[in-house]
């Protein structure tokens, strides 16, 4: 069995790649690695496919710690501090006060699995293959559920399926909610809440993983800072030791309900993700996640989606990469009617990334809702079919989408496969209901 996401053989080319974006000379360590025989074209899906021999093993874990210790670039616009990152923040934020409306709410619960739901079964599909199978099928542009039927058996082999989610869905197979770690994590951070309050931790988060979330259900990030917790570290050197996906999409998965939960109050969601986010993240990794948690602040109270948009953008550091690229992405969506330019665009800009990396999965979702201009459809199918961490993405995006609309608000053809509950496999969420979810998120938002 090949252990994926913390072998020091597969970590090691992802080392290589985020130290350089730190400004680290990595180049006699390549070298050096290289020399010994290793690969440094880091593994797609998280492992080699064959096993390094023990000594090849050391020595990556040597040179993990060889890349840590070496000097990086310090930029003032890139603050790692919640203080550092706050002094940049308004002093009033714009926006409705008071507890979100429970169908609003409930909305979001629904949006954010309809849009995971949505992606599960083409995630690690290229956009090309996405396109060729919705194709094959009849369904180019995206406008319902992926199926199998119909689906030619040469395009099949040559685009698979996600293994662990196309049983549970594709459109003929769905029978409510499947289990996703889009999913898992928002009800980890609704127990957190309800267990800890509004002043809980990042010490409370790390003690909820290894307490609720079973390991296997973590990956990238996550699951090497879990490895960490087991080491004995804490946050946030959790999130440092070994962990080339430091700033990849994980957080940013994490922290809707946190900004559920403090309507009209971006700041104040963006506070509560960031204890969760340096768990396991840095600098933009956390970033992604603020960013996330104030427009999920927003979304339940606003009107539109350019309210939400300002929201988020609003906590991030203004003069930081990641801000950059969320504004060019809004940019490119706004307005265009043409969706396919604009992936063009995002690919030519971003395409070098990993498909679970931050900073192109946040320039898709920020396109993808100044596209849609707030509609949930045309807002899901555009972030899913673009490729990507698809049901990472689509999840987000629904969330937003599904906030403003209100349950309902969305169509029938989209929620009714749910059958209005969802799957999980940590303990008492297991069968849950989302009018369920809804009460108690809008339980915990009133009382903050």
């Amino acid at each position: 069995m090949r252990l994926t996401w913390v072998q020091p053989e597969d970590l090691l080319p992802h080392e290589l790649v985020a130290s350089r974006a730190e400004g680290r000379d990595v180049t006699a360590v390549a070298e050096q690695w290289s020399a010994a025989g290793g690969v440094l074209e880091p593994p797609v899906s998280g492992a080699s496919a064959t096993p390094a021999d023990p000594a090849l093993r050391a020595l990556a874990a040597k040179l993990l710690d060889d890349c840590a210790a070496l000097p990086g670039t310090t930029d003032p616009a890139e603050p790692e501090s919640l203080d550092g990152i706050r002094a940049s923040w308004p002093d009033a934020w714009p926006l409705p006060a008071g507890p979100a409306a429970t169908d609003r709410l409930h909305g979001a619960w629904l949006g954010r699995a309809v849009g995971c739901l949505l992606g599960k079964p083409v995630e690690k599909i290229p956009r090309a293959g996405i396109r060729e199978i919705l194709t094959a099928t009849g369904r180019w542009p995206l406008a319902g559920y992926f199926t199998a039927e119909g689906l030619p058996a040469e395009v099949a082999a040559r685009w698979p399926w996600n293994r662990r989610s196309a049983p549970t869905s594709l459109a003929e197979n769905i029978d409510g909610m499947p289990e996703d770690d889009d999913l898992n994590f928002a009800l980890l951070a609704l127990r957190v809440l309800e267990t800890h309050g509004s002043v809980f931790t990042s010490a409370d988060v790390a003690q909820s993983w290894l307490g609720w979330l079973p390991g296997g259900r973590v990956f990238t990030a996550e699951r090497v800072a879990y490895r960490n917790l087991l080491l004995g570290l804490t946050p946030p050197e959790t999130a440092r030791r070994h962990n080339p996906f430091r700033e990849w999409i994980g957080a940013q998965i994490r922290t809707d309900v946190y900004g559920w939960v403090n309507p009209g109050r971006p700041d104040r969601a963006a506070e509560l993700a960031y204890r969760d986010a340096t768990v396991s993240h840095v600098r933009a990794g956390v970033y992604g996640a603020l960013w996330v948690a104030a427009m999920c602040a927003a979304a339940p109270v606003a009107d539109d989606v350019e309210t939400v948009l300002d929201a988020g953008e609003s906590v991030l550091p203004p003069g930081s990469g990641f801000a950059a690229t969320v504004r060019a992405a809004r940019r490119l969506g706004a307005g265009a009617d043409d969706w396919e330019t604009v992936v063009d665009a995002l690919y030519e800009r971003h395409g070098h990334l990993h498909w679970v990396h931050v900073s192109n999965n946040a320039a898709l979702v920020a396109a993808a809702l100044a596209y849609g201009r707030g509609d949930f459809v045309r807002s899901v199918c555009a972030v899913v079919s673009g490729g990507w961490d698809t049901d990472s993405t689509g999840a987000t995006v629904g969330s937003v989408t599904g906030a403003l609309a209100g349950a309902a608000g969305l169509p029938e053809q989209w929620t009714g496969p749910l059958k209005g509950r969802l799957g999980s496999s940590i303990a008492g969420f297991d069968g849950i209901g989302f009018a369920e979810l809804a009460h108690r998120t809008h339980r915990l938002g009133s009382a903050s």
